[in-house]
């Protein structure tokens, strides 16, 4: 079985990606806990209803769109962090500076509390009409907790299987095998091929099949990108869901080249008129293949001393809060990019004397540009490229007019610092904005449209004219005047709650905390300590029969359910459902009345805790044999109890910032030690608890001039501490700029997408991750265009293609049809069986026919009633055979005989030679030496024996052997003779030669 629902991404404007799957068992699959840049907490609730249930989940990017909510449901869903999580090294380091960022830049990231609950919630308070539009925030993660969620994530290689672990409340995972391979996109991005029974699954949203400075292609035609097939691991899968995204894109003619050449145009024309280019991207993924481009370019401007390049006297730079913490992973995860980047830093190791001679060359010749060449150059060790991780850096760079290249985050617009410069750069005439991705016009946030979806709408009206340059090479480059319209950005500020709005969201935060509570009493880990909790195999199939029914799954996280039981009965269970129980749930309770009562009942109960354990053994944990100063270095994490969600149990205290009732000046007493904790640094040594720089990172002014940082101080924590809400202020700027376009996406076009899912030939399609527009375009093109793979009646691939909505499930299973047939015991007398790498194979050919299941073969039941009339007389078998005849009709089934002569000749004549088996060419050289032959590797796949004898296999297992000619004196022609027969006898001893007759 295999059911596919789209939470977010299907057949809708919102790039954000959720996905569930469910397979045989019970066992769901969540893939990606994306968001948009609303960061609306509704669009959160089917995920939720769903967690109690899940098994595992996977993570394919570092962007936004596939793990911007990760956070939110770490620190808001109690059972969420239960639940083991995989994904590929780079999209946990990524992914973490990327969250950083988002918390830090927006106070929306925190998500609004609905006021449907802050109205279950506050019963004791009546709320006005005024009261109730207040936009109450809930607290947001803080960056050791951020750290602390990305630790849990289990890091993953590409090409590896694995078979994961499943969360404690879910049912046996029953082999699920998952592999992640390359899919391009961004570093660590991931196609994963699940592998459940007869179910074998490809799931690949957001991939790249074109290779780029930075990013490698995806994995479909192997690592290298240049096979002409698929590979086998995700060739034909029963099922493949795919992202649709940029269907109806067409290709930019020229490549890769042609795109950077025509960002680097866009550039050059606008900086040598003095004016300053805003590039918007992201602030982890694709911003790495940008800042790559840029600062090569910029170094090959400044090694060509002839030319009078603008890019010389122009500076680059790239904002964003957590950059420098970025840059940092990205150095240290170079074997996951192209292999160019690596050979990049092969070369420059090799080239230490020269460098040694530049620096000589700039002392006699002092300059800026030799003193950069003469330091050392890795791929991302900028020397042109200076980062900016705070906003009072922006302010000083904007507010002069000077020719600049600013990339910032983010792409969106909505957030970030590409927002600020966009303000501040708006009015003059001579500067550049460059999208770098397309946006929906329906896309929108809270029912407002964005700043990037006015720029895009903007760009295609051309309403007020285009602006035709022409670049270095007599390129035309269009770019999009606005006219001087109005630009309006609504931006969104935190304050703190007062009054009744404290005492409102006090009374939301008590609730929420029994909520939780509850649930964790109603979940695996407190059935553990229960005292009726039945033995390993009962508790075992009783929890996993409760949360296979769908009735109940997600019925502990109804909140509304949940307060009303705890208004009407604070303890939550009745004396009646605790049973003798209740002397250990209910405080102040010492008797319990036993007379009458059987079992159980009679007994004070006994705690127990189960062990935990599988094949091996029982689960060790480390943490229980570390020592007390080990402990004390955790940053306020007490991994014993497991540090999240601490503060939520039953009977602990609340923190001091989560009660809201410090005044100014307790929060004016903090001194700088807290301060610095509140920022996320450890006040030893400034860093994370992960070893990574938090908002003070060291590379945040790497590279500035000298008047740039003369008057720089870091800059104080801004946002409040505390319960706060959320107001909007309304900017309005005056727009001259110009816009223009040039797709940096890095995702599949139209051609990508027509010409690899038929190679892959996928049994099922499932189409997801783009509008409606782009699902039913791209549907209905395989479907029309694709559907017969071969002209020559073999089978056909894509027997069905699902365009599901969110919220739809669909059964996407495999088609098997499975029967039992008998062989007879003459069929069987006939086997020769013949030994392939310890495994017995065997050819058949037989007559189906349809036999009892007492009876073996018409043959056989022949002899047995000969026997049978020799041993008793006439009538006694005339008896038998009325009574037989009487009885009902025994149930048939197909039974496979022995061919009768007539038929053997006709088909032995027809049956075609079939080789089972893999050979390995590694065997074959070494079996060819042990024989006296001269075998060995020439090029990839290929097999040179005696010079003359070329074996070669192909991606598909093919084995091709191919002899010399005869012009070879010094060797005896006894040798050449031999060579060829020898290896295709060698080549068949390794292979299973079965055929029909």
């Amino acid at each position: 079985m295999f059911n596919f629902t789209p939470l977010l991404g299907a057949q809708s404007s919102s790039q954000a990606s959720q996905s569930l799957i469910e397979l045989d068992g019970g066992v769901k699959i969540l893939i990606d806990v994306g968001w948009d840049e609303g960061f609306e907490v509704e669009k959160l609730r089917s995920l939720e209803r769903h967690v109690p249930s899940l098994s595992i989940v996977l993570l394919t990017h570092a962007t936004a769109s596939h793990l911007a909510a990760f956070a939110h449901c770490c620190k808001h869903f109690p059972l969420f962090t239960k639940v083991p999580i995989y994904a590929t090294t780079p999209v946990i380091s990524l992914g973490l500076t990327l969250l950083q960022d988002v918390y830090s830049s927006t106070p929306l990231a925190s998500t609004i509390i609905p006021s449907s609950s802050l109205s279950e919630a506050s019963y004791s308070y009546s709320l006005t009409s005024a009261d109730g539009s207040v936009d109450v925030l809930l607290q947001p993660p803080t960056s050791e907790e951020i750290a602390s969620y990305f630790s849990l994530v289990h890091p993953l290689k590409y090409s590896q299987p694995h078979q994961p672990l499943p969360s404690p409340f879910s049912p046996p995972l029953n082999g699920l095998t998952i592999t992640a391979y390359n899919a391009g996109h961004t570093l660590g991005g991931t196609i994963w091929h699940l592998q459940h029974g007869m179910e074998s699954i490809v799931y690949a949203v957001g991939w790249n099949q074109i290779r780029e400075n930075v990013f490698s292609g995806a994995a479909w035609l192997g690592s290298g990108g240049g096979g002409a097939e698929v590979i086998e691991q995700l060739r034909k899968p029963t099922a493949l869901i795919c992202s649709t995204r940029g269907a109806e894109r067409n290709p930019l003619a020229g490549g890769r080249k042609k795109r950077d050449d025509l960002l680097l145009e866009m550039i050059r024309t606008a900086v040598s008129k003095g004016g300053t280019v805003l590039i918007p991207t992201d602030t982890s993924a694709r911003v790495l293949e940008l800042a790559y481009l840029l600062e090569h370019a910029w170094r090959r401007a400044a090694a060509d001393r002839n030319s009078d390049n603008p890019l010389k006297s122009t500076k680059l730079y790239l904002a964003s809060r957590h950059v420098g913490t970025t840059m940092t992973f990205a150095r240290s995860m170079l074997e996951w990019m192209d292999e160019t980047v690596a050979r990049e830093l092969e070369v420059e190791s090799t080239t230490a004397a020269n460098r040694q001679h530049r620096r000589t060359e700039s002392k006699q010749n002092p300059s800026r540009d030799s003193d950069a060449a003469g330091r050392a150059t890795g791929p991302f060790d900028f020397q042109y490229l200076r980062l900016l991780e705070r906003r009072k850096q922006i302010d000083k760079i904007t507010s002069t007019k000077a020719p600049r290249v600013i990339l910032a985050s983010d792409s969106s617009l909505e957030w970030g610092f590409s927002k600020d410069v966009l303000l501040r750069i708006a009015a003059d005439h001579s500067n550049l904005i460059i999208l770098t991705e397309d946006f929906d016009l329906a896309r929108n946030t809270n029912g407002i449209e964005g700043l990037g979806c006015t720029l895009w709408r903007w760009y295609q009206e051309k309403r007020d004219g285009v602006a035709m340059e022409t670049g270095s090479d007599g390129q035309t480059l269009e770019q999009v005047h606005t006219g001087g319209r109005k630009l309006e950005s609504k931006d969104a500020e935190r304050i703190l709650l007062q009054g009744k709005e404290l005492l409102v969201y006090q009374q939301y935060l008590a609730t929420q905390r029994r909520l939780h509570s509850s649930l964790q009493t109603a979940n695996g880990t407190s059935l553990e300590t229960s005292a009726d909790a039945l033995d390993d195999a009962s508790s075992t199939s009783s929890s996993s029969s409760d949360e296979s029914d769908p009735e109940k799954q997600g019925k502990a996280l109804n909140t509304s359910a949940t307060v009303a039981h705890f208004n009407r009965n604070k303890a939550g269970l009745s004396k009646e459902t605790l049973g003798v129980n209740i002397l250990l749930r209910q405080p102040g309770v010492y008797d319990y009345d036993v007379r009458g009562k059987k079992g159980r009942e009679q007994m004070f109960p006994f705690v127990t805790k189960r062990r935990r354990g599988d094949d091996f053994g029982e689960f060790i944990r480390p943490e229980d044999y570390l020592r007390a100063e080990e402990r004390d270095l955790i940053d306020g994490l007490d991994i014993r109890d497991e540090g999240l969600g601490k503060h939520t149990k039953l009977g602990q205290k609340r923190k001091w910032e989560d009660s809201g009732l410090q005044s100014d000046l307790g929060r004016r007493g903090f001194d700088a030690t807290d301060k610095r904790r509140r920022q996320g640094l450890n006040p030893s040594n400034g860093r994370l608890a992960n070893g990574t720089n938090g908002d003070l990172g060291v590379t945040g002014h790497e590279g500035l001039d000298e008047d740039e940082l003369s008057d720089y101080e870091p800059e104080p924590d801004e946002s409040p501490v505390g319960p706060s809400k959320i107001i909007y202020k309304t900017t309005s700027v005056q727009a001259n700029f110009k816009i223009a376009y040039v797709d940096f996406s890095g995702l599949h076009d139209q051609r990508s997408l027509s010409m690899l899912i038929p190679l892959i030939q996928p049994r099922k399609l499932v189409l997801i991750g783009g509008t409606p527009s782009e699902t039913f375009s791209l549907a209905n093109d395989l479907l029309q265009r694709f559907n017969p793979h071969s002209q020559d009646g073999n089978d056909k691939f894509l027997n069905d293609v699902y365009t599901p909505m969110n919220g739809q499930t669909i059964n996407a299973s495999v088609d098997t049809n499975a029967w039992t047939v008998k062989l007879s015991e003459a069929l069987v007398r006939r086997f020769h069986w013949q030994n392939v790498r310890g495994l017995g194979i065997v050819t058949l050919m037989g007559q189906l026919v349809a036999a009892t299941l007492e009876e073996q073969s018409p043959t056989e039941a022949a002899s047995m009633k000969r026997l049978k009339l020799l041993k008793r007389d006439a009538e006694e078998a005339k008896l038998d055979e009325m009574a037989v005849a009487s009885d009902k009709a025994p149930k048939l089934t197909p039974l496979l005989d022995v061919l009768p002569p007539n038929l053997a000749a006709a088909t032995r004549s027809v049956a075609q030679p079939l080789h089972v088996g893999d050979l390995r060419l590694a065997d074959l050289r070494r079996i060819l030496q042990a024989a006296g032959h001269t075998a060995e590797f020439r090029g990839e796949g290929t097999l040179l024996i005696d010079g003359l004898v070329a074996v070669r296999k192909s991606a598909t297992g093919k084995v091709e052997v191919e002899g010399g000619g005869l012009d070879f004196p010094d060797l005896p022609t006894r040798n050449l003779e031999g060579s060829f027969y020898a290896v295709k006898r060698r080549i068949y001893e390794g292979l299973a030669v079965i055929t029909g007759g």
